[in-house]
């Protein structure tokens, strides 16, 4: 059967649902205890929405995902992304708080230009960033700056400084991941290690004749973590992307492949999943500073 999924374009569309008044079309911050009681609904918004939860309150599925949610737990959602729970006949009383704003609000702002650097919109549910209570008392003084503003009414500056409280809010959030990254050292390095063995895996089997050089995407996928939550965890734990960390494996492999078989320098890109030698060689070149063929010679 396939999922009912409730699509909901505006801010006002979902303020209207929630029972609660429209004080900006384009940005709200909501009290969900003062909400309407409702019942369960997965969702699709038109708009960012960051929702912090103060209770537990069970399962909820995000994206294709399960996730017990926590108190004191924010989890961001870009457009288009889907949230929420099978409606199973039960009414409920929301509880926490959600921030939404619809892109056209940002839009020639500071916020508009940088938003694709708060990756953590395009994160997984199990990647949802956990608070302390110092941490969750900057959140709501940030959203009751927020709400403060939409309470003055709409004039010539309400853009300009929602727009910058929302991104001051970000880059805490920024902050606060990076606290989540050093807490969570331990599981951490238990990604990295999968890491390196998805890739070792990779180039002893015929995926890279068949599939081509591994990408970000296949080892976040193997590792149920979404592409950038991935990449961010391993830039922290190592300094490099996980692009150039790919890259650093697979001229390891390449340096042992050249050293060790009586292939071609050919035959060996090939077997790396080069679609082009000269690419291979190239890549190489600009790694170790020198061709293939000179490595060869020179070992």
């Amino acid at each position: 059967m396939k999922d009912n999924i409730l699509k909901i374009d505006t801010v006002d569309q979902y303020n209207s649902r929630m029972g609660i008044e429209t004080l900006h079309p384009l940005v709200s911050v909501i009290d969900m205890s003062k909400a309407k009681p409702m019942r369960h609904a997965r969702m699709s918004f038109g708009f960012y929405t960051i929702f912090l939860k103060e209770v537990k309150c069970g399962d909820l599925i995000y994206g294709r995902q399960h996730y017990d949610y926590q108190e004191g737990t924010l989890v961001f959602l870009a457009p288009g992304q889907i949230i929420g729970v099978e409606d199973n006949g039960e009414i409920i009383q929301p509880k926490g708080w959600a921030l939404t704003f619809h892109p056209d609000l940002i839009r020639g702002t500071s916020l508009g230009r940088n938003i694709k650097n708060y990756t953590f919109f395009s994160y997984e549910v199990n990647e949802a960033l956990h608070l302390s209570d110092q941490e969750r008392q900057i959140v709501y003084d940030c959203l009751h700056n927020i709400g403060h503003e939409l309470r003055h009414g709409v004039d010539k500056h309400s853009k300009t400084l929602i727009s910058r409280n929302i991104e001051l809010l970000l880059d805490y959030c920024i902050r606060f991941y990076e606290r989540q990254f050093v807490t969570r050292t331990n599981v951490n390095k238990d990604v990295l290690m999968k890491f390196e063995n998805i890739l070792n895996d990779y180039f002893h089997t015929d995926k890279p004749r068949n599939m081509g050089l591994p990408s970000v995407k296949y080892c976040a996928d193997r590792l149920c973590l979404s592409p950038n939550y991935f990449g961010d965890l391993i830039k922290r734990e190592t300094g490099k992307t996980a692009q150039e960390y790919i890259q650093l494996e697979l001229i390891n492999m390449a340096k042992e492949r050249i050293l060790d078989t009586d292939k071609t320098i050919s035959e060996i890109a090939y077997g790396l999943g080069f679609q082009y030698p000269q690419h291979f060689s190239r890549l190489f070149k600009k790694c170790v500073g020198c061709t293939p063929n000179e490595y060869r010679l020179q070992s």
